[in-house]
């Protein structure tokens, strides 16, 4: 294993087709693990906000290509599965996602969720780069619901009470990104089944310098009444919150685990979505309304539509973004770790990682 300073040749991956008489290069492929991921990107909040919603922007444009995500279960694990996120953002780099989520993790103290990222060369497929990916999964989440309780708030007064419901490392993220984008708050709010979860966020948003009152709350119906912009970052796999009057006040809603709320309650809000078509699959909130009214009129937009103006989130009612998470924001998150590990000149090559490259030996 080398580092950049020592390698050979360079490390960058080949970007563009070579010349009709040139063979291309095999690009070298590095190793970044969680470390390196997290220096990359640690206080870099603003940054890579602008990142996601600049490949919002081009997903919309057309620009990507983003299949849908494919499930693998298990008839013995019912509640365990890893998800494979394909996608490619023209002119820059292909990919695929491969995280995997086991709740029952959480009892053993380690988090539920693990992944790797892999980085494709466009001009010969091959990979360029293995990137643990847990991190890349959750900063992409929490700068998404940055941009989206910024944008969804715009036109409403600026929320000044957060409740979060779940209280994991998604949620920790998060609050890390809104803090980082600007966002402070007067009371902070904590509901969580698990007791000991609960209690640790509550230590942690106490000691991450957090200026407002941190509460823990018994039930989800009073953290939700008591707060401007809710979090729901659990891993329900059905709607437990049915009461669309829990919501009367109006607040934003950041439904990052997709499946916490009834389709009454969306069915009474503003709904934004990151992507329509992958938002109305695999058994969440927004799927089931559409099969509760047999349309997609409940639906206001996406959240790309808001940035553009395409869309105006309205202040009369609920705001709830319902992202189903992009394969392509994981690309781009990724691309930029990969960038700055490179510039940086710290990253790890592993020689002679592809051995055959002959055809004919």
């Amino acid at each position: 294993m080398t580092t950049a300073r020592t390698a050979a040749r360079t490390t960058a991956p080949v970007t563009a087709p070579a010349a009709a008489e040139e063979l291309p290069d095999v690009p070298s492929f590095a190793v970044i693990p969680g470390a390196q991921v997290h220096e990359a990107l640690r206080g870099r909040e603003a940054e890579i906000v602008a990142v996601v919603e600049e490949t919002y922007r081009l997903h919309a444009a057309g620009a990507s290509v983003n299949p849908p995500s494919s499930f693998l279960r298990f008839p013995d694990r019912r509640s365990s599965r890893i998800i494979a996120l394909p996608a490619s953002i023209g002119g820059e780099v292909d990919g695929v996602k491969w995280i995997s989520s086991f709740p029952g993790n959480v009892r053993a103290g380690i988090p539920r969720a693990s992944a790797v990222l892999i980085l494709n060369d466009q001009a010969t497929g091959y990979p360029f780069a293995c990137l643990e990916s847990s991190i890349i999964s959750a900063t992409r989440t929490a700068a998404s619901a940055a941009s989206a309780a910024d944008r969804l708030s715009r036109g409403r007064p600026r929320p000044v009470r957060i409740g979060f419901v779940g209280a994991g490392l998604i949620a920790r993220y998060i609050h890390t990104f809104l803090a980082g984008t600007g966002w402070s708050f007067e009371e902070l709010g904590v509901h969580d089944l698990s007791a000991g979860s609960a209690a640790g966020f509550r230590t942690y948003l106490e000691q991450s310098g957090a200026a407002g009152r941190v509460t823990v709350h018994e039930s989800a119906e009073e953290l939700i009444r008591t707060s401007d912009l809710v979090v729901f970052a659990t891993v329900a796999a059905e709607p437990h919150v049915t009461e669309p009057g829990w919501f009367a006040h109006h607040p934003v809603v950041l439904h990052v685990s997709l499946r916490d709320l009834a389709p009454e309650v969306l069915l009474a809000s503003a709904n934004i979505v990151d992507d329509v078509e992958h938002c109305q699959r695999a058994a969440t909130s927004t799927q089931l309304t559409e099969e509760r009214t047999g349309n997609r009129d409940f639906l206001t937009g996406t959240l790309d539509d808001v940035i553009a103006g395409r869309v105006r989130v309205p202040a009369d009612r609920p705001a709830v973004f319902s992202p189903f998470g992009l394969g392509v924001l994981d690309l781009a998150v990724g691309k930029y770790v990969y960038e700055e590990v490179a510039r940086s000149g710290e990253l790890q090559v592993i020689d002679s990682f592809f051995h055959e490259l002959r055809r004919h030996g």
